[in-house]
């Protein structure tokens, strides 16, 4: 599956108040092809790449809010999330242990997806400057990227942080559940009562996609992206998701 198909797959499997906030990849990719075409120092390239470069860098502003305004809106709620198992005691009806489960795999799906926002925006940010030193025979990438580590969407550090509190508060959730609910004592009987979930569901889509993105990338060197977590792989296992499709 070409990346771009991939990019519009996971834009149609987010949130749907998510999908304009991905990077225009299509419109920056027609954007090379003036820049390309146009004689070296001339009038027409230099204006070419005027536009091209305005697109860009509003493209990332763009990213960059939005993730921004995400991570601060899951700060929030993480906190309040806690706040209310701290004031459930120790013994919560099986009702509330429901819905705080559901409420946790909730949060944790929407970090999981913000943060394979930031990493196929990086992605495609990488390939489309690939793409535009190929046509142009410059060598822009390596600056324009280095630029883009940088970034405030690129630093997902308090995110992953979030991730984790979620899956040590899931683990929680799942031995207060056994107590009352003797068959649900592993984390897949944990996370099978939510499969119906949409975030559950687009969540796992994502989590696929990042250890695409991290183990199949062409952009594969100085500037790829990390290996997935430990956790976050080790749940793409425990869920015994199917093999991997592989991004060219």
């Amino acid at each position: 599956m070409k990346f771009g198909k991939r990019l519009r797959s996971q834009m149609e499997r987010t949130l749907p108040e998510w999908r304009d906030k991905f990077i225009c990849y299509k419109e920056l990719k027609k954007q090379i092809r003036p820049v390309a075409d146009a004689p070296p120092a001339s009038f027409a390239r230099r204006r070419a790449l005027r536009g091209f470069v305005r697109l860009l860098h509003s493209e990332v502003d763009k990213i960059n809010a939005f993730f921004l305004e995400r991570e601060e809106d899951l700060v929030i709620r993480h906190k309040e999330l806690l706040d209310k198992i701290a004031a459930g005691g120790d013994s919560p009806q099986a009702a509330d242990l429901t819905r705080t489960r559901r409420s946790i795999v909730d949060l944790h799906g929407e970090m999981v997806l913000l943060l394979n926002y930031s990493a196929i925006n990086y992605t495609a940010l990488a390939k489309i400057m690939k793409k535009y030193d190929k046509r142009t025979g410059e060598r822009r990438r390596p600056v324009f990227i280095e630029g883009v580590l940088a970034q405030p969407f690129f630093a997902t550090e308090l995110v992953s942080g979030l991730v984790k509190d979620c899956e040590l508060a899931m683990e929680s959730a799942l031995q207060s559940t056994a107590k009352t609910e003797p068959s649900s004592s592993s984390s897949s009987s944990l996370l099978a009562g939510e499969k119906k979930s949409f975030l559950f569901k687009n969540a796992v889509a994502a989590l696929v996609t990042m250890r695409e993105l991290r183990r199949a990338s062409s952009t594969r060197g100085l500037f790829s992206l990390p290996p997935l977590s430990p956790a976050d792989a080790d749940l793409l296992q425990a869920l015994q998701l199917p093999s991997p499709i592989p991004i060219r």
